[in-house]
Protein backbone atom coordinates (compact mmCIF):
# COMPACT_ATOMS: atom_id res chain seq x y z
CA UNK A 1 0.00 0.00 0.00
CA UNK A 2 1.75 3.19 -1.53
CA UNK A 3 2.20 6.33 0.87
CA UNK A 4 -1.07 8.47 -0.44
CA UNK A 5 -4.85 7.52 0.38
CA UNK A 6 -6.39 9.71 -2.45
CA UNK A 7 -3.93 11.12 -5.20
CA UNK A 8 -5.71 13.55 -7.76
CA UNK A 9 -3.35 14.15 -10.78
CA UNK A 10 -3.59 16.65 -13.00
CA UNK A 11 -7.25 17.82 -12.45
CA UNK A 12 -9.24 20.20 -14.93
CA UNK A 13 -12.69 21.48 -14.65
CA UNK A 14 -14.37 23.88 -16.64
CA UNK A 15 -17.99 25.57 -16.02
CA UNK A 16 -19.11 28.20 -19.18
CA UNK A 17 -16.63 31.60 -18.90
CA UNK A 18 -14.65 29.61 -16.23
CA UNK A 19 -11.81 27.62 -15.64
CA UNK A 20 -12.48 26.53 -12.12
CA UNK A 21 -9.71 23.91 -11.42
CA UNK A 22 -6.36 24.46 -14.05
CA UNK A 23 -4.39 20.88 -13.92
CA UNK A 24 -4.46 20.65 -10.25
CA UNK A 25 -2.57 18.01 -8.06
CA UNK A 26 -3.37 17.09 -5.00
CA UNK A 27 -2.04 14.19 -2.62
CA UNK A 28 -3.40 13.26 0.39
CA UNK A 29 -1.49 10.83 2.91
CA UNK A 30 -3.24 8.03 5.11
CA UNK A 31 -4.23 9.47 8.71
CA UNK A 32 -3.43 13.15 8.22
CA UNK A 33 -5.25 16.55 8.00
CA UNK A 34 -4.89 18.41 4.99
CA UNK A 35 -5.91 21.56 4.39
CA UNK A 36 -7.47 23.57 1.12
CA UNK A 37 -6.74 27.00 1.14
CA UNK A 38 -7.47 30.10 -1.34
CA UNK A 39 -9.62 32.87 -1.59
CA UNK A 40 -13.15 32.71 -2.19
CA UNK A 41 -13.86 31.36 -5.86
CA UNK A 42 -10.05 30.04 -6.08
CA UNK A 43 -11.85 26.56 -6.67
CA UNK A 44 -11.30 24.40 -3.73
CA UNK A 45 -15.12 23.04 -3.48
CA UNK A 46 -14.88 22.66 -6.93
CA UNK A 47 -12.04 20.26 -6.73
CA UNK A 48 -13.60 18.46 -3.45
CA UNK A 49 -16.91 17.89 -5.67
CA UNK A 50 -14.49 16.10 -8.01
CA UNK A 51 -13.24 13.93 -5.66
CA UNK A 52 -16.71 13.37 -4.57
CA UNK A 53 -18.30 12.52 -7.57
CA UNK A 54 -21.00 15.75 -7.90
CA UNK A 55 -18.55 16.76 -10.73
CA UNK A 56 -17.05 15.33 -13.81
CA UNK A 57 -13.62 16.52 -14.51
CA UNK A 58 -12.44 17.62 -18.25
CA UNK A 59 -8.81 16.26 -17.16
CA UNK A 60 -6.76 14.36 -15.05
CA UNK A 61 -6.80 10.90 -12.85
CA UNK A 62 -8.27 9.93 -9.53
CA UNK A 63 -6.09 7.22 -7.89
CA UNK A 64 -7.45 5.51 -4.62
CA UNK A 65 -4.70 4.05 -2.64
CA UNK A 66 -2.75 3.55 -5.71
CA UNK A 67 -5.29 2.15 -8.25
CA UNK A 68 -6.97 4.89 -10.93
CA UNK A 69 -10.72 5.06 -9.88
CA UNK A 70 -13.65 6.20 -11.63
CA UNK A 71 -16.20 8.68 -9.12
CA UNK A 72 -18.98 9.07 -11.33
CA UNK A 73 -21.37 10.14 -8.39
CA UNK A 74 -21.87 9.87 -4.90
CA UNK A 75 -22.62 6.57 -4.40
CA UNK A 76 -19.10 5.49 -6.17
CA UNK A 77 -17.62 8.08 -3.37
CA UNK A 78 -19.21 6.35 -0.40
CA UNK A 79 -17.97 2.99 -1.92
CA UNK A 80 -15.01 3.86 -1.89
CA UNK A 81 -14.83 5.28 2.09
CA UNK A 82 -15.03 9.00 0.93
CA UNK A 83 -17.66 11.49 2.62
CA UNK A 84 -18.08 15.18 2.35
CA UNK A 85 -19.89 17.43 4.56
CA UNK A 86 -20.76 20.23 2.60
CA UNK A 87 -20.86 24.16 3.25
CA UNK A 88 -24.22 24.20 2.54
CA UNK A 89 -25.79 21.06 4.52
CA UNK A 90 -27.49 18.23 2.37
CA UNK A 91 -30.07 17.90 5.29
CA UNK A 92 -33.97 17.35 4.99
CA UNK A 93 -35.00 19.85 7.31
CA UNK A 94 -38.68 18.07 8.13
CA UNK A 95 -36.55 14.58 9.06
CA UNK A 96 -35.43 13.59 12.07
CA UNK A 97 -31.86 13.43 12.82
CA UNK A 98 -31.71 9.79 12.63
CA UNK A 99 -33.81 9.84 9.41
CA UNK A 100 -31.51 11.98 7.76
CA UNK A 101 -28.55 10.00 9.10
CA UNK A 102 -29.81 6.27 7.52
CA UNK A 103 -31.50 8.10 4.36
CA UNK A 104 -29.71 6.62 1.36
CA UNK A 105 -28.71 3.45 3.41
CA UNK A 106 -31.67 2.60 5.77
CA UNK A 107 -31.41 -1.14 7.26
CA UNK A 108 -34.16 -3.14 6.22
CA UNK A 109 -35.63 -6.66 7.20
CA UNK A 110 -37.42 -8.22 4.77
CA UNK A 111 -38.43 -4.83 2.96
CA UNK A 112 -39.33 -3.62 6.11
CA UNK A 113 -37.41 -0.34 7.49
CA UNK A 114 -35.10 -1.60 11.01
CA UNK A 115 -34.96 2.21 12.78
CA UNK A 116 -34.59 0.55 16.54
CA UNK A 117 -30.90 -0.88 15.19
CA UNK A 118 -30.20 2.11 13.06
CA UNK A 119 -30.74 4.56 16.76
CA UNK A 120 -28.52 2.19 18.59
CA UNK A 121 -25.84 2.50 16.14
CA UNK A 122 -26.34 6.07 15.99
CA UNK A 123 -26.57 6.75 19.37
CA UNK A 124 -23.57 4.69 19.94
CA UNK A 125 -21.45 6.74 17.61
CA UNK A 126 -22.76 10.38 18.83
CA UNK A 127 -21.04 8.60 22.01
CA UNK A 128 -18.33 7.38 21.12
CA UNK A 129 -16.85 11.09 19.03
CA UNK A 130 -18.63 13.31 21.71
CA UNK A 131 -21.28 14.46 19.25
CA UNK A 132 -24.21 14.99 21.33
CA UNK A 133 -27.53 14.92 19.63
CA UNK A 134 -30.80 13.76 20.00
CA UNK A 135 -31.84 11.30 17.05
CA UNK A 136 -35.48 12.08 17.35
CA UNK A 137 -35.16 15.83 16.85
CA UNK A 138 -36.30 17.30 13.97
CA UNK A 139 -33.62 19.29 11.53
CA UNK A 140 -35.16 22.40 11.15
CA UNK A 141 -35.43 22.55 15.76
CA UNK A 142 -31.84 21.84 15.55
CA UNK A 143 -29.31 24.43 15.38
CA UNK A 144 -26.57 24.65 12.64
CA UNK A 145 -23.96 23.34 15.12
CA UNK A 146 -25.99 20.64 15.58
CA UNK A 147 -27.04 20.43 12.13
CA UNK A 148 -22.87 20.00 10.86
CA UNK A 149 -22.71 17.14 13.70
CA UNK A 150 -25.31 15.20 11.77
CA UNK A 151 -23.45 15.69 8.42
CA UNK A 152 -20.71 14.32 9.82
CA UNK A 153 -22.44 11.25 11.60
CA UNK A 154 -23.45 10.74 8.38
CA UNK A 155 -19.89 9.83 7.20
CA UNK A 156 -19.27 7.94 10.08
CA UNK A 157 -22.44 5.94 9.77
CA UNK A 158 -21.35 5.05 6.40
CA UNK A 159 -17.90 3.86 7.97
CA UNK A 160 -16.30 6.94 5.80
CA UNK A 161 -12.28 6.59 5.95
CA UNK A 162 -11.44 10.14 3.49
CA UNK A 163 -13.17 12.85 5.10
CA UNK A 164 -13.92 15.96 3.46
CA UNK A 165 -14.87 18.99 5.05
CA UNK A 166 -16.23 22.18 3.24
CA UNK A 167 -15.22 25.45 5.24
CA UNK A 168 -16.79 23.41 8.84
CA UNK A 169 -16.31 25.71 11.10
CA UNK A 170 -18.12 28.97 8.90
CA UNK A 171 -21.30 28.73 10.88
CA UNK A 172 -20.24 27.51 14.42
CA UNK A 173 -19.24 29.26 17.77
CA UNK A 174 -15.94 29.45 19.03
CA UNK A 175 -16.70 26.96 21.24
CA UNK A 176 -18.43 25.07 18.70
CA UNK A 177 -14.81 25.30 16.75
CA UNK A 178 -12.57 23.87 19.36
CA UNK A 179 -14.99 20.71 19.66
CA UNK A 180 -14.82 20.03 15.53
CA UNK A 181 -10.88 20.69 16.36
CA UNK A 182 -10.68 17.80 18.71
CA UNK A 183 -13.13 15.62 16.57
CA UNK A 184 -10.52 15.95 13.52
CA UNK A 185 -7.56 15.08 15.53
CA UNK A 186 -9.54 12.08 17.34
CA UNK A 187 -10.04 11.09 13.36
CA UNK A 188 -6.82 11.28 12.28
CA UNK A 189 -5.24 9.33 15.43
CA UNK A 190 -7.52 6.53 14.48
CA UNK A 191 -5.75 6.39 10.89
CA UNK A 192 -8.93 8.38 9.13
CA UNK A 193 -7.71 10.79 6.54
CA UNK A 194 -9.34 14.75 6.23
CA UNK A 195 -9.11 17.02 3.62
CA UNK A 196 -10.25 20.25 5.33
CA UNK A 197 -11.12 23.54 3.42
CA UNK A 198 -11.09 26.82 5.50
CA UNK A 199 -10.34 30.07 4.99
CA UNK A 200 -8.86 30.82 8.40
CA UNK A 201 -5.20 30.91 9.00
CA UNK A 202 -5.60 29.89 13.30
CA UNK A 203 -7.61 26.73 12.11
CA UNK A 204 -4.73 25.28 9.87
CA UNK A 205 -1.71 26.12 12.27
CA UNK A 206 -3.61 24.62 14.95
CA UNK A 207 -4.80 21.30 13.49
CA UNK A 208 -3.13 20.60 9.68
CA UNK A 209 -0.14 18.72 8.92
CA UNK A 210 0.14 20.21 5.58
CA UNK A 211 -1.49 22.95 3.43
CA UNK A 212 -2.25 23.23 -0.31
CA UNK A 213 -2.90 26.99 -1.41
CA UNK A 214 -4.71 27.46 -4.61
CA UNK A 215 -5.54 30.81 -6.32
CA UNK A 216 -7.67 31.23 -9.35
CA UNK A 217 -7.64 28.12 -10.52
CA UNK A 218 -4.36 26.96 -9.93
CA UNK A 219 -2.11 25.03 -7.45
CA UNK A 220 0.73 27.72 -5.50
CA UNK A 221 1.84 25.20 -3.88
CA UNK A 222 2.03 22.52 -0.81
CA UNK A 223 3.81 22.67 2.56
CA UNK A 224 4.43 21.41 5.86
CA UNK A 225 2.01 23.49 8.24
CA UNK A 226 5.15 22.98 11.01
CA UNK A 227 7.14 24.91 8.43
CA UNK A 228 5.34 27.99 7.82
CA UNK A 229 3.17 30.69 9.51
CA UNK A 230 0.30 32.83 8.81
CA UNK A 231 1.95 35.53 6.93
CA UNK A 232 3.09 32.98 4.36
CA UNK A 233 0.13 31.27 4.01
CA UNK A 234 -1.94 34.26 3.64
CA UNK A 235 0.56 35.67 0.35
CA UNK A 236 0.62 32.18 -0.77
CA UNK A 237 -3.66 32.66 -0.92
CA UNK A 238 -3.56 36.18 -1.79
CA UNK A 239 -0.53 37.28 -3.79
CA UNK A 240 0.50 40.03 -1.28
CA UNK A 241 0.53 40.69 2.54
CA UNK A 242 -2.27 40.68 4.68
CA UNK A 243 -3.05 43.33 7.08
CA UNK A 244 -4.45 41.33 10.07
CA UNK A 245 -4.84 44.32 11.96
CA UNK A 246 -7.56 46.59 12.02
CA UNK A 247 -6.80 49.87 12.13
CA UNK A 248 -9.82 52.39 12.67
CA UNK A 249 -9.34 55.62 14.55
CA UNK A 250 -11.86 56.54 18.32
CA UNK A 251 -15.78 56.57 17.32
CA UNK A 252 -17.34 59.91 17.21
CA UNK A 253 -20.97 59.18 17.50
CA UNK A 254 -23.62 61.64 16.55
CA UNK A 255 -27.55 61.48 17.23
CA UNK A 256 -29.58 57.94 18.26
CA UNK A 257 -30.62 56.11 14.91
CA UNK A 258 -31.77 52.96 16.57
CA UNK A 259 -33.61 52.95 19.65
CA UNK A 260 -34.62 49.71 20.91
CA UNK A 261 -36.96 49.52 24.47
CA UNK A 262 -38.44 46.90 25.79
CA UNK A 263 -38.34 44.52 22.72
CA UNK A 264 -40.05 40.92 23.53
CA UNK A 265 -39.58 38.11 21.04
CA UNK A 266 -41.19 34.49 21.18
CA UNK A 267 -39.35 31.54 20.56
CA UNK A 268 -40.54 29.04 17.92
CA UNK A 269 -38.27 26.43 19.69
CA UNK A 270 -39.67 26.03 22.78
CA UNK A 271 -42.31 28.09 25.11
CA UNK A 272 -40.10 30.59 27.10
CA UNK A 273 -39.27 33.95 24.76
CA UNK A 274 -36.58 34.00 22.60
CA UNK A 275 -35.66 37.68 23.59
CA UNK A 276 -36.44 39.30 27.12
CA UNK A 277 -37.30 42.64 27.49
CA UNK A 278 -34.04 44.03 25.87
CA UNK A 279 -33.81 47.61 25.64
CA UNK A 280 -30.45 49.64 23.65
CA UNK A 281 -29.25 51.74 21.13
CA UNK A 282 -27.23 52.83 18.37
CA UNK A 283 -25.79 55.77 17.21
CA UNK A 284 -24.83 57.97 14.61
CA UNK A 285 -21.02 57.36 13.88
CA UNK A 286 -20.14 54.07 16.22
CA UNK A 287 -20.10 50.29 15.74
CA UNK A 288 -22.23 48.30 18.37
CA UNK A 289 -21.51 44.47 18.59
CA UNK A 290 -24.16 42.39 19.62
CA UNK A 291 -22.04 39.01 20.89
CA UNK A 292 -23.04 36.02 21.78
CA UNK A 293 -23.01 32.55 21.30
CA UNK A 294 -25.44 30.77 18.64
CA UNK A 295 -28.82 30.12 20.19
CA UNK A 296 -28.83 33.16 22.93
CA UNK A 297 -31.82 35.19 20.89
CA UNK A 298 -29.87 36.92 18.55
CA UNK A 299 -31.18 35.61 15.54
CA UNK A 300 -34.57 36.20 17.12
CA UNK A 301 -33.81 39.85 17.75
CA UNK A 302 -32.78 40.38 14.73
CA UNK A 303 -35.94 38.87 12.74
CA UNK A 304 -37.78 41.05 14.68
CA UNK A 305 -35.85 44.69 13.97
CA UNK A 306 -35.70 44.01 10.20
CA UNK A 307 -39.34 42.64 10.26
CA UNK A 308 -38.68 38.83 9.45
CA UNK A 309 -40.19 37.76 12.25
CA UNK A 310 -43.18 39.72 14.86
CA UNK A 311 -42.30 40.63 18.19
CA UNK A 312 -44.63 39.97 20.84
CA UNK A 313 -43.59 43.42 23.03
CA UNK A 314 -41.48 46.69 22.67
CA UNK A 315 -40.91 49.58 20.92
CA UNK A 316 -38.41 49.79 18.06
CA UNK A 317 -37.42 53.29 16.18
CA UNK A 318 -35.74 54.13 13.43
CA UNK A 319 -34.54 57.79 12.90
CA UNK A 320 -37.15 59.09 15.55
CA UNK A 321 -40.13 56.88 13.10
CA UNK A 322 -41.70 54.32 15.32
CA UNK A 323 -41.09 50.85 13.29
CA UNK A 324 -42.66 48.74 15.81
CA UNK A 325 -44.56 49.47 18.50
CA UNK A 326 -46.35 46.58 20.72
CA UNK A 327 -48.16 46.53 23.98
CA UNK A 328 -47.30 43.83 26.16
CA UNK A 329 -49.14 40.55 26.81
CA UNK A 330 -51.41 40.65 30.05
CA UNK A 331 -48.67 38.87 32.48
CA UNK A 332 -45.76 40.52 31.49
CA UNK A 333 -43.95 43.19 32.83
CA UNK A 334 -45.71 46.47 31.41
CA UNK A 335 -43.46 49.58 30.98
CA UNK A 336 -44.77 52.66 31.30
CA UNK A 337 -43.02 54.48 28.63
CA UNK A 338 -44.63 52.11 25.79
CA UNK A 339 -47.71 53.53 23.91
CA UNK A 340 -50.14 50.53 23.96
CA UNK A 341 -52.48 52.45 22.21
CA UNK A 342 -51.66 51.94 18.95
CA UNK A 343 -49.60 48.78 17.24
CA UNK A 344 -47.06 49.52 14.57
CA UNK A 345 -45.44 46.63 12.51
CA UNK A 346 -43.80 48.44 9.61
CA UNK A 347 -43.21 46.29 6.63
CA UNK A 348 -39.65 45.20 5.29
CA UNK A 349 -40.11 47.73 2.03
CA UNK A 350 -40.69 50.86 4.48
CA UNK A 351 -37.70 49.98 7.00
CA UNK A 352 -35.21 49.76 3.89
CA UNK A 353 -36.25 52.90 2.00
CA UNK A 354 -36.05 54.47 5.75
CA UNK A 355 -32.45 54.04 5.88
CA UNK A 356 -31.65 49.87 7.20
CA UNK A 357 -30.24 47.45 5.60
CA UNK A 358 -29.46 44.00 6.37
CA UNK A 359 -26.87 41.17 5.96
CA UNK A 360 -28.43 38.47 6.79
CA UNK A 361 -26.44 35.80 8.49
CA UNK A 362 -27.91 33.14 6.47
CA UNK A 363 -26.78 34.16 2.88
CA UNK A 364 -28.49 31.65 0.96
CA UNK A 365 -32.17 31.65 2.49
CA UNK A 366 -32.94 35.44 3.27
CA UNK A 367 -29.85 37.06 1.03
CA UNK A 368 -30.37 35.87 -2.40
CA UNK A 369 -32.72 34.78 -4.60
CA UNK A 370 -30.34 32.01 -5.97
CA UNK A 371 -32.21 31.49 -9.24
CA UNK A 372 -32.36 35.21 -9.99
CA UNK A 373 -28.79 36.25 -11.68
CA UNK A 374 -25.70 38.14 -9.87
CA UNK A 375 -27.32 41.67 -11.29
CA UNK A 376 -30.95 41.12 -10.31
CA UNK A 377 -29.70 40.25 -6.73
CA UNK A 378 -27.76 43.44 -6.83
CA UNK A 379 -30.49 45.60 -7.43
CA UNK A 380 -33.35 43.16 -5.35
CA UNK A 381 -33.54 46.47 -3.08
CA UNK A 382 -33.32 49.08 -5.12
CA UNK A 383 -35.09 47.71 -8.51
CA UNK A 384 -38.17 50.79 -8.19
CA UNK A 385 -35.79 53.34 -7.76
CA UNK A 386 -35.67 55.76 -11.37
CA UNK A 387 -32.44 55.01 -11.56
CA UNK A 388 -33.46 51.10 -12.24
CA UNK A 389 -36.88 51.87 -14.21
CA UNK A 390 -39.61 54.20 -16.20
CA UNK A 391 -42.82 53.78 -15.87
CA UNK A 392 -42.68 50.26 -14.31
CA UNK A 393 -40.11 48.91 -17.09
CA UNK A 394 -36.55 47.82 -15.84
CA UNK A 395 -33.62 49.88 -17.50
CA UNK A 396 -31.74 46.73 -18.11
CA UNK A 397 -28.81 48.60 -19.44
CA UNK A 398 -28.30 50.49 -15.70
CA UNK A 399 -28.63 47.57 -13.93
CA UNK A 400 -26.12 46.07 -16.17
CA UNK A 401 -24.12 49.49 -15.42
CA UNK A 402 -24.78 49.33 -11.45
CA UNK A 403 -23.81 45.59 -11.49
CA UNK A 404 -20.23 45.83 -13.10
CA UNK A 405 -19.46 48.60 -11.06
CA UNK A 406 -19.90 46.56 -7.53
CA UNK A 407 -18.51 43.35 -9.00
CA UNK A 408 -15.15 45.40 -9.85
CA UNK A 409 -15.40 47.27 -6.82
CA UNK A 410 -15.60 44.03 -4.10
CA UNK A 411 -14.07 41.96 -6.17
CA UNK A 412 -17.03 39.34 -7.18
CA UNK A 413 -16.34 36.46 -8.87
CA UNK A 414 -18.26 34.78 -11.09
CA UNK A 415 -18.02 33.03 -14.65
CA UNK A 416 -20.73 34.92 -16.44
CA UNK A 417 -20.01 38.23 -14.55
CA UNK A 418 -23.67 40.10 -14.14
CA UNK A 419 -25.69 37.43 -15.41
CA UNK A 420 -24.37 34.39 -13.30
CA UNK A 421 -26.97 32.44 -11.80
CA UNK A 422 -26.53 33.24 -7.63
CA UNK A 423 -26.91 29.57 -7.59
CA UNK A 424 -23.60 28.52 -9.19
CA UNK A 425 -21.46 31.51 -7.21
CA UNK A 426 -19.32 30.18 -4.50
CA UNK A 427 -20.45 30.81 -0.78
CA UNK A 428 -17.96 33.20 -0.38
CA UNK A 429 -18.34 35.39 -3.77
CA UNK A 430 -22.79 35.01 -2.10
CA UNK A 431 -21.66 36.70 0.71
CA UNK A 432 -19.69 39.92 -0.96
CA UNK A 433 -22.88 40.26 -3.38
CA UNK A 434 -24.70 40.49 -0.34
CA UNK A 435 -22.44 42.91 1.17
CA UNK A 436 -21.93 45.26 -1.94
CA UNK A 437 -25.62 45.39 -2.44
CA UNK A 438 -26.48 46.34 1.20
CA UNK A 439 -23.63 49.53 2.02
CA UNK A 440 -23.91 50.87 -1.53
CA UNK A 441 -27.42 51.74 -0.45
CA UNK A 442 -25.67 54.00 1.80
CA UNK A 443 -27.92 53.15 4.16
CA UNK A 444 -28.23 55.35 7.78
CA UNK A 445 -28.26 51.66 9.84
CA UNK A 446 -26.16 49.02 8.30
CA UNK A 447 -27.12 45.67 10.45
CA UNK A 448 -24.77 43.04 9.45
CA UNK A 449 -25.14 39.93 10.98
CA UNK A 450 -21.93 37.39 10.16
CA UNK A 451 -20.94 39.61 7.90
CA UNK A 452 -17.00 37.41 7.48
CA UNK A 453 -18.89 34.13 7.56
CA UNK A 454 -16.84 31.88 4.72
CA UNK A 455 -14.49 34.64 3.45
CA UNK A 456 -10.52 34.63 3.11
CA UNK A 457 -8.54 36.80 4.85
CA UNK A 458 -8.27 39.56 2.04
CA UNK A 459 -12.02 39.31 1.64
CA UNK A 460 -12.28 40.29 5.34
CA UNK A 461 -9.93 43.04 5.83
CA UNK A 462 -11.85 44.65 2.90
CA UNK A 463 -15.20 44.43 4.56
CA UNK A 464 -14.13 45.33 8.04
CA UNK A 465 -12.75 48.34 6.22
CA UNK A 466 -16.18 49.01 4.42
CA UNK A 467 -17.60 48.71 8.01
CA UNK A 468 -15.68 51.38 9.39
CA UNK A 469 -15.59 53.66 6.81
CA UNK A 470 -19.65 53.53 6.65
CA UNK A 471 -19.23 54.52 10.59
CA UNK A 472 -16.46 57.18 9.62
CA UNK A 473 -19.18 58.38 7.31
CA UNK A 474 -21.49 58.89 9.81
CA UNK A 475 -23.56 55.78 9.99
CA UNK A 476 -24.99 53.48 12.63
CA UNK A 477 -23.38 50.07 12.37
CA UNK A 478 -24.98 46.86 14.44
CA UNK A 479 -22.84 44.23 14.33
CA UNK A 480 -23.83 40.47 15.26
CA UNK A 481 -21.04 38.42 15.62
CA UNK A 482 -19.12 35.23 16.82
CA UNK A 483 -15.87 35.61 15.98
CA UNK A 484 -14.40 37.01 19.01
CA UNK A 485 -11.49 38.71 17.64
CA UNK A 486 -14.29 40.55 15.08
CA UNK A 487 -16.02 41.49 18.33
CA UNK A 488 -12.64 42.96 20.04
CA UNK A 489 -11.43 44.76 17.11
CA UNK A 490 -14.16 46.29 14.80
CA UNK A 491 -16.41 47.10 17.49
CA UNK A 492 -16.65 50.64 19.26
CA UNK A 493 -19.17 49.13 22.08
CA UNK A 494 -19.64 45.49 22.38
CA UNK A 495 -23.02 44.19 24.22
CA UNK A 496 -23.43 40.79 25.15
CA UNK A 497 -26.88 38.74 25.00
CA UNK A 498 -27.24 35.49 26.75
CA UNK A 499 -30.34 33.74 27.40
CA UNK A 500 -32.02 36.26 25.44
CA UNK A 501 -31.08 39.52 27.77
CA UNK A 502 -28.13 41.62 27.54
CA UNK A 503 -26.04 40.69 30.17
CA UNK A 504 -22.83 42.75 29.89
CA UNK A 505 -21.66 45.96 28.15
CA UNK A 506 -18.21 47.07 27.32
CA UNK A 507 -15.45 49.35 25.74
CA UNK A 508 -13.79 46.76 23.55
CA UNK A 509 -10.47 48.50 24.98
CA UNK A 510 -11.37 47.60 28.53
CA UNK A 511 -12.08 43.92 27.88
CA UNK A 512 -10.20 40.57 27.08
CA UNK A 513 -11.34 37.67 24.48
CA UNK A 514 -11.12 35.54 27.46
CA UNK A 515 -13.03 37.78 29.66
CA UNK A 516 -15.77 37.95 27.29
CA UNK A 517 -16.19 34.67 26.05
CA UNK A 518 -17.04 33.69 29.75
CA UNK A 519 -19.92 36.54 29.91
CA UNK A 520 -21.02 35.00 26.49
CA UNK A 521 -20.74 31.46 27.93
CA UNK A 522 -23.07 32.95 30.78
CA UNK A 523 -19.92 32.47 33.40
CA UNK A 524 -20.03 36.12 34.45
CA UNK A 525 -22.97 39.06 34.59
CA UNK A 526 -22.88 42.31 35.24
CA UNK A 527 -24.72 43.66 38.00
CA UNK A 528 -26.24 46.99 37.16
CA UNK A 529 -28.11 45.91 33.70
CA UNK A 530 -29.11 49.28 33.08
CA UNK A 531 -25.66 49.75 31.95
CA UNK A 532 -26.20 48.17 28.55
CA UNK A 533 -28.89 50.79 27.76
CA UNK A 534 -26.85 54.02 28.81
CA UNK A 535 -23.52 52.96 27.54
Amino acid sequence: MGEYVIEMLNITKDFPGIRANDDITLRLRRGEIHALLGENGAGKSTLMSVLFGLYQPEGGVIKKDGDVVHIKDPNDANALHIGMVHQHFKLVEIFTVLENIILGVEPNKMGFLQKKEAHRRVVELSERYGLKIDPDALIEDISVGMQQRVEILKMLYRDNEILIFDEPTAVLTPQEIDELMGIMRSFAAEGKSILFITHKLNEIMAVADRCTVLRKGKCVGTVDVKDTDKVKLSRMMVGRDVDFIVEKDDAKPGKTVLEIKNLTVPSKAHKNNAVKNVSFNVRAGEIVCLAGIEGNGQTEFVYALTGLEKPSAGRITLKGEPIVQIGHKRGLQSSASLDKTKPILMPIRHRSKLGMSHIPEDRQKYGLVLDYSLEENLVLQRYWEPEFQNKGFIRKDQVREYADRLIRQYDIRSGQGPVTPARSMSGGNQQKAIVAREIDKNPELLVAVQPTRGLDVGAIEYIHHQLIAARDNGKAVLLVSLELDEVINVSDRILVMYEGEIVGAFDPKDITVQELGLYMAGAKRQSNESEAYSA
